[in-house]
């Protein structure tokens, strides 16, 4: 596997988490040391108070209060003997999405400073930093390295590139041995998680956060942003640039910041996020509570504007059949629910018509509130917001119509770096469909029951069930070809 894409850097006015990054590509132990100084030491009541006092909340997408989860490990640990465990949620499976990558790739010993600063509080023996990308491995070993004896208790270890890599039951299974799946069942980490124990787990960018607050102090990390939402937040715009900015700084000064423009409205918060139209755009505050307001979400801090001359239909298309094929595939609205979303979703696109729009909705309705974990849901949602932000974009593309726009890209999507195919011969294939009950990520059927394509990409991680559609083929019309 290659390295993903190295994000650009940029902030509105005194960067924070990215301080000395404008002199040096990556801080190693010493210039770490240099540009932030030591890390106090902080029993558990200092470092529930810090956080309750900067209202520090979960960068990874949920926001959740950062001090009722230290509440909460410590709590579930009385009756543990005191155990407990420390994880950094460090997997971006999102394409649109490269701050905490950045933080790794620049600041890895930022990170490491607040997960080590949160298990000194917690007692914890052990703390687990989970990472998807090999270069993002490789910085946070020479970080754990630099630091000696004092980083003998950080364990790194490189999950499965997926989108549902980072959700806590499978980022735990994943790091416990397992299989990097959600497990459908509604356990809290702060009760079971690493190793079975209590375990504190958050974003990257929390625990710089963290380490950042420890050393200003709760009034010092106040004067930077708004009273309800004080410091900073890491963007990631157009899905290349990572900029730290005060919260209450206008989104429309960082799209201008990073080249860009509204355009013809911004995802915020990602592919589980929710569209603003160029007006609310160019209005918008970056908060929380201002995005809200707006009918959006601040999620993990995604900000994706889409330029005036690309079909809005055509990439929101796109993004779905990629969001289908990310699923766990472990229950039926992501097995069979979010590809029958794609499918109708393309289907209206490429004109078929208002029961194509239609269509479109009942599979909205026929996968919300039914999955094991939150995907299936986010998945919809960003749909949902989609027709709502481009009602006539796609009643024209259904009608027949359409825009006249090429699709390019401008949602990112991974690059399909997968050197095998599965090929259907045309001269055998009789219509069984057995390859797509295997298969459902990979092979769509068309209106006639046959493969929609004739050469299909195997991601690597599915390269065992499309040998299992070869076999299972009864016409002998399927190979993988490398």
């Amino acid at each position: 596997m290659t390295a993903g894409p190295r994000p650009g850097l940029g902030c509105v006015g005194a960067p924070r988490l990215l301080a000395g990054l404008d002199r040096a590509a990556r801080l190693d132990r010493e210039a770490h040391l240099a540009v932030h100084g030591t890390l106090p030491r902080q029993c558990l009541e200092e470092l529930v108070t810090l956080a309750d006092e900067i209202d520090l909340r979960g960068r990874g997408g949920a926001g959740f209060p950062f001090a009722r989860k230290l509440r909460a490990v410590a709590r579930s640990a009385r009756g543990r003997d005191g155990l407990t465990a420390v994880v950094v949620n460090g997997s971006e499976g999102e394409p649109s999405c490269l701050k905490d990558t950045a933080l790794l790739l620049h600041a890895p010993h930022l990170v490491l400073d607040g997960a080590l600063l949160a298990a000194g509080a917690l007692g914890a023996e052990e703390v687990a930093v989970a990472v998807t990308r090999p270069d993002v491995e490789q910085s946070v070993r020479e970080a754990v390295a630099e630091r000696g004896p004092a980083g003998r208790r950080v364990r790194v270890a490189r999950l499965p590139e997926r989108f549902v890599t980072g959700e806590g039951t499978a980022l735990v299974d994943g790091l416990n041995g397992g299989a990097a799946l959600p497990s459908g069942q509604k356990v809290r980490t702060s009760e079971r998680g690493l190793g079975g124990l209590p375990t504190l787990l958050s974003n990257t960018e929390t625990f710089a956060q963290l380490a950042v607050a420890a050393r200003l102090g709760a009034r010092e990390y106040r004067t930077a942003g708004l009273p309800a939402e004080p410091g900073t937040v890491l963007l990631t715009v157009a899905g290349s640039t990572v900029v730290e900015v005060p919260t209450g700084a206008s989104l429309s000064y960082v799209l201008q910041l990073c080249g860009a423009e509204p355009g013809q409205g911004v995802l915020v918060g990602g592919y589980h996020g929710r569209w603003l139209d160029p007006g609310s755009a160019r209005a918008a505050q970056v908060s929380r509570q201002a995005l809200a307001a707006l009918g959006a979400v601040l999620g993990a801090g995604a900000v994706l504007p889409l330029p005036e001359d690309t079909c809005p239909a055509g990439e929101v298309a796109r993004v779905t059949r990629w969001m289908a094929r990310e699923s766990a595939g472990q229950c039926g609205p992501c097995v069979r629910g979010l590809p029958a979303l794609a499918d109708v979703l393309e289907d209206s696109v490429r004109g078929g018509g208002r029961a194509a729009l239609e269509a479109v909705e009942a599979r909205l309705r026929a996968v919300r509130g039914r999955g094991a974990c939150s995907h299936p849901d986010g998945t919809s949602q960003f749909v949902a917001s989609a027709l709502s932000a481009f009602p006539e974009e796609f009643r024209d593309h259904a009608l027949g119509s359409g825009c006249g726009r090429r699709v390019l890209g401008a949602l990112p999507l991974p690059r399909d770096e997968s050197p095998e195919r599965l090929v259907v011969d045309w001269t055998l294939c009789r219509g069984h469909g057995l390859c797509v009950d295997v298969l459902p990520d990979v092979v769509r059927l068309d209106a006639d029951g046959y493969p929609a394509e004739a050469s299909m990409a195997v991601p690597a991680r599915l390269r065992p069930k499309a040998l299992r559609a070869v076999r299972r083929c009864p016409a002998l019309a399927l190979r993988i070809q490398g």
